[in-house]
């Protein structure tokens, strides 16, 4: 299914109600049929493009939310104003294990348990490998690795307890292949990609579970000036013309940082270590695949059965992945008989099927004579 869209944005509540924005009945997802229970969520990066998205979707399915904003971004005011009965809104830096101990226990504490926690936080630099130095790297690694590790090593004794717990990981396209201009952003992701896949097979046996979430480029679509309808999350809603309720929007760029200054051998305009600051500036606005439905998704991925491992999100995401996914294979299939050679009798076989026979040997030799005479 294609959530790419260029139809007028959705509220949150419009998407849960939109007729394709269902995922397929086999992982068993929430439905008049198979109706949710109400869960608590915890959604780290709650306000950058995705996890704002989130949280509203959250929250207009009547789900209780902790929705948590960086440290150095957000104001305490800024998240009290989405202050209400199934919403707590703290601060947290993901780099910093005790922050995100806190806002653990803080959201156990506010709601008794914890069923799912989204990490969408992200960092990343716009520049060619060779000209990011070493606080640009560490500080990649830190937030988006190092981060999803804090989130989880602090949560799993809570999932152990309850013998029950989902993760939703925002990864990216960027984790399942390169982009240039975006290296160490990619070797982050990669490095999320291998963690995840790892820790399902530790973690299985305690029925906990846990989702890649590969989004292609994604907009904030939310409609301007959108309050939330009374009554639907009791103090959220906002008067007429009162404007969006919580932290500002995200910045035009997201979490990626441009490098101003790139060196000669990169400053070409041509040049593929630019291509993803040309790509962000191109789209600018226009990136095709919605915040709001991509949001109604990864809420009924919380409350679906049989999660995938991976859910990828938007025509972007499905084609590039997989054209990466079919050249590898081409490519293991042109070098593989370097790892199995051909067997000693195969050879052999294959050897005397190009020696003439007896007869075609003695009208060779002849043609041969006949040719030098």
């Amino acid at each position: 299914m294609d959530i790419d869209a260029a139809s007028q944005s959705l509220s949150p509540t419009a998407a849960s109600h939109h007729p394709t924005l269902r995922l397929p009945a086999t992982c068993d997802p929430p439905s008049e049929h198979n109706p949710p229970k109400q869960a608590s969520w915890i959604v780290f990066g709650a306000t950058g493009h995705m996890g704002r998205s989130l949280v509203r979707a959250v929250l207009s399915h009547g789900d209780q939310c902790t929705a948590v904003g960086w440290t150095q971004e957000n104001t305490v005011e800024q998240m009290e104003k989405w202050q209400d009965q199934n919403y707590l809104g703290l601060l947290c830096d993901v780099r910093v294990r005790e922050t995100v101990d806190s806002v653990i226990h803080k959201s156990i504490e506010r709601w008794g348990n914890i069923d799912v926690i989204a990490n969408c936080t992200g960092y990343g630099v716009i520049g060619a490998c060779e000209d990011q130095d070493d606080y640009d790297l560490r500080n990649q690694f830190n937030t988006n690795f190092l981060g999803t590790l804090h989130i989880i090593q602090l949560s799993l004794p809570h999932f152990r307890n309850q013998n029950h717990g989902r993760y939703l990981i925002f990864s990216s396209t960027a984790g399942a292949l390169g982009v240039p201009g975006l290296g160490p952003y990619c070797a982050t992701k990669y490095a999320v990609e291998g963690l995840i896949e790892s820790m399902l097979y530790e973690i299985d046996v305690f029925n906990i579970k846990a989702t890649l979430v590969e989004p292609g480029h994604v907009r904030l679509d939310e409609p301007d000036g959108y309050t939330v309808p009374a009554g639907t999350y009791g103090t959220l809603a906002t008067a007429p013309g009162a404007g969006n309720p919580g932290p500002p929007k995200p910045k035009r760029y997201g979490h990626f940082w441009v490098k101003p200054t790139p060196s000669a051998p990169y400053a070409t305009l041509t040049s593929p270590a630019l291509h993803a600051k040309r790509m962000v500036q191109w789209l600018n606005d226009r990136q095709p695949v919605s915040a709001v439905k991509s949001a109604e998704l990864v809420w009924q991925l919380g409350h679906c059965s049989y999660p995938p491992l991976r859910l990828l999100l938007g025509s972007y995401a499905v084609e590039s992945i997989r054209d990466r996914l079919r050249s590898i294979i081409e490519e293991i299939e042109d070098w593989k008989h370097l790892s199995f050679p051909v067997p000693a009798d195969e050879a052999t076989s294959a050897e005397d099927a190009k020696k003439p026979k007896s007869g075609e040997s003695n009208e060779q030799e002849a043609d041969d004579q006949q040719d030098n005479e």
